[in-house]
This record gives C-alpha cells, sequence and structure tokens, in this order.
C-alpha cells in the first residue's frame, strides 16, 4: 500500500511498475471510475488496445465475476452455534 506524502505524490509498487511498464520520468494518468481512482500509464491512455484483446480482458473478468457469484451462492451459514434466528426473536417477549 502506498502513502500520499505532504505534496500529495505517491510511489507506484515496484512489482506494478514492473508489470506495466512504468518508468522513472513517465507520465501517468489519473481517471475518476466511480467510488475508485483508476491509474492508466500516460502511453496506455494514448494508445487502445486492439478490440480482440479488449474483448478477450473483459471474457476474462466476466469469468472471474461468475466465479465469484458461484463461490458466493454457495457458501453456508455456520451451524452449530447454539442458537437460530427465530430464537432471537421469540427471546425477551411475553408468552
Amino acid at each position: 500500500m502506498s502513502k500520499v506524502t505532504s505534496k500529495l505524490q505517491v510511489t507506484v509498487p515496484k512489482a506494478l511498475a514492473d508489470r506495466y511498464g512504468i518508468r522513472p520520468g513517465d507520465d501517468i494518468e489519473w481517471q475518476p471510475a466511480g467510488d475508485v481512482i483508476r491509474v492508466v500509464p500516460g502511453r496506455a491512455a494514448s494508445e487502445k488496445r486492439p478490440i480482440r484483446e479488449r474483448l478477450a480482458c473483459f471474457d476474462q473478468a466476466t469469468a472471474r465475476q461468475a466465479r465469484r457469484d458461484q463461490t458466493r451462492r454457495t457458501a453456508r451459514p455456520p451451524r452449530g452455534r447454539g442458537w437460530t434466528r427465530d430464537e432471537l426473536y421469540q427471546r425477551g417477549r411475553a408468552r
């Protein structure tokens, strides 16, 4: 995780810089994307990837999301906690 300095400077982690080919002196672009900020290397912002490559990335992201959704559907609440939800609603009520 990076910290912002008093001069509003941020250090790019080495692993990410190596992966995306960011070198000292390179420009990067900050793009608002809803609740997050996208950091895009300057040359990547001006060079669009071919449509086939962009579609392949989209398909991979869609597959990852489908796996996450499947995991969420199969997750079950913990068992053996000694009480049920219905018991919580009955507690403290006059019978």
